[in-house]
């Protein structure tokens, strides 16, 4: 199959991927260099407060921890059965005698060969697959951070509130990433029906996500305008 048939795969999907990945780095700059203005900024600073304020008074607001940390778990699990049901899906498609290409023979743009087939299928199949590794590594670090919080507090307690934020902190980038990666491999699901789909799908995306990433107003406020004078 010659470069014809391959240049608006070539081009498109990559491009769209790229649309994606510049969106989430200059995301990620944003919210390091001016956390007020997206919503995992002022989530981080909240992480900060909320992890302290739970453990000073541990005897009292343990419920409220707990079914708080059982919330994010029970949300990473949805994405992690969803992620590796989508993978077992599209494994049992690829490996069935029936010929997927009749799924795309419709399609009117983009490459139709069995190479492009699989490649398509393969690809999804690794992004799910990272999705769902995300997820799981996510839930063993709430799964500690849900344990750790109610530890007895003493003078030689290795468990301090900066070791617990830092555990939480990574629980949700590392659910964060699993939920973009996932998002991510719903548009790239469109690329089935050809190159295009993918292409404006990662456009509209990326339009959503910024209205959901960013807070309007207080732009140039920084971390300490969130935190009162003495904590």
């Amino acid at each position: 199959m010659g470069w014809r048939n391959y240049y608006m795969d070539v081009i498109f999907v990559p491009f769209g991927l790229v649309i994606i990945l510049a969106y989430h780095v200059w995301l990620w700059h944003k919210s390091q260099s001016q956390p007020s203005t997206t919503t995992f900024g002022r989530d981080a600073v909240g992480r900060r407060r909320w992890v302290p304020a739970m453990m000073k008074d541990i005897d009292k607001k343990n419920i409220v921890a707990v079914q708080s940390l059982r919330n994010l778990i029970m949300g990473s699990t949805l994405m992690a059965t969803t992620a590796i049901l989508i993978c077992a899906g599209l494994g049992a498609v690829v490996s069935s005698t029936y010929s997927v290409k009749k799924v795309i023979n419709d399609t009117i743009f983009g490459a139709h060969g069995e190479f492009m087939v699989g490649l398509k299928y393969a690809i999804l199949l690794v992004v799910f697959s990272f999705s769902f590794l995300c997820h799981t590594f996510s839930i063993g670090f709430l799964n500690q951070v849900n344990i750790l919080i109610c530890t007895p507090q003493d003078v030689k307690s290795l468990v301090t509130p900066e070791y617990l934020t830092e555990l939480l902190g990574k629980a949700i980038l590392l659910n964060t990433v699993g939920n973009r990666l996932y998002y991510s491999a719903l548009s790239l699901l469109l690329w089935i029906f050809g190159p295009v789909l993918t292409f404006f799908s990662s456009i509209a995306m990326v339009l959503v996500l910024y209205n959901l990433d960013f807070v309007a107003g207080n732009s140039n406020s920084s971390v300490e305008d969130f935190i009162p004078s003495g904590i």
